[in-house]
């Protein structure tokens, strides 16, 4: 038996499940990019939404590469289990607010037309960092993508995400419908400002008139988004099956913490998101920086080194001492005196809590996953925070340990001479260059400061950021992981 609309009655009274009419909620956001993290985030905030009576806000979710995930959900009307995980226990809840899903390469059309619905005020996306055909460093479109030069070719059947919002701009206009709201739910940097910049710029390179249309008509709200959610497995598949009493193809796991904090700018219109614990506020720059330093930061630099260290998860290396010591400093020493911390907000409290969601027992977030595209993550996760500490001639020993991870982990071996599936849009370009450079951390650390799409050309020309990283590399080569960390944190 399959979870369905049909099959919902059939669910053990533990079950929380959607208690609204689901046939009769209609669809006021297209989401592109429909995977785990929308669905443990934004999915959520919306099934409230429709449980509170706003039935207006269901969402239409499409992916834009592969067909996984509505060949899933398709048979299950949309449905899909949420496993909330702690260690006081695990609680589930069936999720009701994807009345579709579509996969743009099969049917671009479909996912045009959904878009072009005057119903729908908001588009949303998480497609990753590396789903904006940007430049990290730069934060400007990539023309030379090869994604970006598709669309311009055949702009009716785009195959980006800017591609996508830019015809689907055009056809709302062309039909006299208003624009929608472009909705980034992803760890940018000034992340609406970022998706604004590119989709402007793709606007104008097809047409100047669409291009002064997006940039004077179209709000990119900027956003934080913050809620750990790692991959779902085959044991999280059956732990669900054996709960619900039928099957559900795509569970999704996340931690009990959730946080959304959203610029309040839609001029097409929104559901009243702060009714549901949405925070709307004029400014969500001084919220994205204490995520992206304080908690991403740390959880990448906890990713390569963790698994270097041979720790498959993030809990794992958080019971190792030395790593958890590196978090603390890390964020206290380094990152917070970076930050414009909000008011309000207990920052000795907050980083806390973060240290506590990283030792969460029950979530095998694993150190691997958080490891993918880092050549997209490290810019604002990292190395903004390097440029600022440089320029006030401070320390930065704990954030280049974290960026000399990355490179000991981008060379694809590990500790013990085996392959690391090293999954990155420029891996063959950084394996290249490791292997060019051998085993000399400097000729290392060199050669992959050479890339500049992550690195710029101000990092690789300042020797004090050059020294500390590639002696950290030296010892990261020579003595491990873990004998490193332990030394640096000493």
């Amino acid at each position: 038996m399959r979870l369905s609309d049909a099959t919902l009655s059939r669910l053990p009274a533990t079950i929380a499940r959607p208690r609204y009419d689901r046939s009769a909620a209609k669809v006021g956001m297209v989401h592109l990019g429909v995977g785990a993290f929308h669905r443990v985030h934004q999915a959520v905030y919306a099934d409230d939404l429709l449980a509170a009576g706003h039935m207006d806000w269901a969402i239409c979710g499409a992916s834009l590469r592969s067909p996984d995930t509505s060949q899933a959900l398709d048979p299950q009307d949309g449905l899909y289990t949420l496993g909330v995980r702690s260690g006081a226990g695990d609680e589930l809840r069936v999720i009701g607010a994807l009345k579709r899903t579509l996969v743009a390469p099969r049917d671009p059309a479909a996912l045009l037309a959904a878009m072009t619905d005057p119903a729908v005020r908001i588009v949303s996306l998480t497609v990753t960092e590396k789903g904006y055909c940007h430049d990290p460093a730069t934060g400007e479109l990539d023309e030379a993508h090869a994604d970006i030069a598709a669309d311009l070719a055949t702009p009716e059947r785009p195959r980006s995400a800017p591609g996508l919002l830019v015809e689907a701009l055009r056809l709302r206009r062309a039909a006299g419908f208003a624009p929608f709201t472009v909705l980034c739910c992803d760890n940018l940097p000034a992340n609406g400002e970022t998706v604004g910049r590119v989709t402007r710029r793709l606007a104008r390179l097809r047409d100047a008139d669409l291009g002064a249309y997006v940039e004077g008509d179209v709000a990119f709200p900027s956003t934080m988004v913050d809620r750990i959610a790692p991959a779902t497995t085959d044991a999280d598949r059956a732990f669900v099956a054996a709960r619900l009493g039928m099957e559900d193809a795509w569970p999704v796991m996340a931690e009990p913490f959730s946080q959304w904090v959203v610029e309040d700018h839609f001029p097409a219109g929104r559901p009243p998101f702060e009714a549901v614990g949405v925070e709307m506020v004029a400014d969500v720059a001084p919220f994205e920086h204490m995520k992206l330093r304080l908690l991403n930061g740390a959880h990448s630099s906890l990713a390569y080194l963790g698994y270097l260290a041979g720790c498959e998860t993030i809990a794992e290396t958080m019971a190792r001492a030395p790593f958890a010591r590196l978090v603390e400093r890390l964020q206290d020493e380094e990152m917070t005196p970076t930050l414009h911390v909000p008011p309000g907000t207990d920052i000795a409290a907050y980083k806390h809590a973060l240290r506590d969601r990283f030792r969460n027992p029950a979530l095998r977030h694993r150190t691997w996953q958080i490891a993918m595209d880092g050549s997209q993550k490290l810019p604002q996760r990292l190395l903004a925070a390097a440029r600022e500490r440089l320029a006030a001639g401070a320390d930065i020993r704990f954030i280049a340990l974290g960026v000399a991870g990355w490179m000991r982990y981008v060379t694809g071996i590990d500790e013990a001479g085996g392959p690391i599936d090293v999954r990155d849009p420029l891996a063959a370009r950084l394996r290249a260059a490791a292997d060019g450079a051998g085993r000399d951390p400097h000729r290392l650390a060199e050669a992959l400061l050479g890339v500049r799409d992550i690195f710029g050309v101000d990092l690789p020309a300042d020797p004090r950021f050059k020294a500390v990283v590639s002696a950290h590399l030296a010892s990261l080569l020579a003595r491990g992981a873990a004998a490193t960390v332990a030394a640096v944190v000493a």
